[in-house]
């Protein structure tokens, strides 16, 4: 019996190592990201959507760094949500969570992405939308559920960061993009 108990206990032991380091890096990348806001309050005289669909939530991750995940309260986590592109920005909607509402001012650029941190999908499968908080740029990735529905949602992403205070768009983070540059 001894001659298992030991080669268990140590397993056990680099288990409980290895999960309190995995929280101590969830936790110090928590702190190091708290002050990144996700988005503003929606404002006092609604919005008028464009175009609302079901998507995925991928991530959040710094601008043109698609394997550094922010992780911003409300934009942690992966999950089914509603996204709404209106004329006043973006709406996120995570059940469970506030509402995400960033600003169209705020939205830089939106592109086709095929791959992300926890997500490799066919070509131009994820839709990748940057946008500002405070100093910080973000690159937040969503896949759209109805695959007809994805064209028109890109379109309406267009004409929002088209008004942004920086329209051009970021440098390409996949070799398909590249290509296609």
């Amino acid at each position: 019996m001894s001659d298992r108990l030991i080669p268990a206990i140590l397993v056990l032991g680099l288990l409980a190592l290895l999960l309190t380091g995995m929280w101590l890096a969830w936790r110090a990348r928590v702190k190091r990201d708290s002050g990144v806001s996700a988005g503003e309050p929606l404002p006092d005289s609604g919005i008028h959507p464009v175009v609302t669909t079901d998507v995925l939530y991928v991530a959040t991750t710094h601008a043109g760094q698609p394997l550094e995940r922010l992780a911003i309260r409300g934009l942690a986590f992966r999950a089914r949500a509603e996204l709404i592109v209106a004329t006043e920005g973006v709406v996120l909607s995570v059940p469970g969570q506030e509402p995400i509402f960033l600003p169209a001012a705020s939205i830089r650029s939106s592109r086709p992405a095929t791959w992300t941190i926890d997500r490799v999908v066919e070509s131009d499968g994820l839709i990748a939308i940057t946008w500002r908080s405070g100093e910080t740029d973000a690159d937040s990735y969503v896949r759209v559920i109805d695959p007809a529905q994805h064209t028109s949602v890109l379109d309406a992403l267009a004409s929002l960061s088209s008004t942004g205070p920086d329209s051009s768009p970021p440098a390409p983070t996949t070799s398909t993009e590249r290509k296609k540059s």
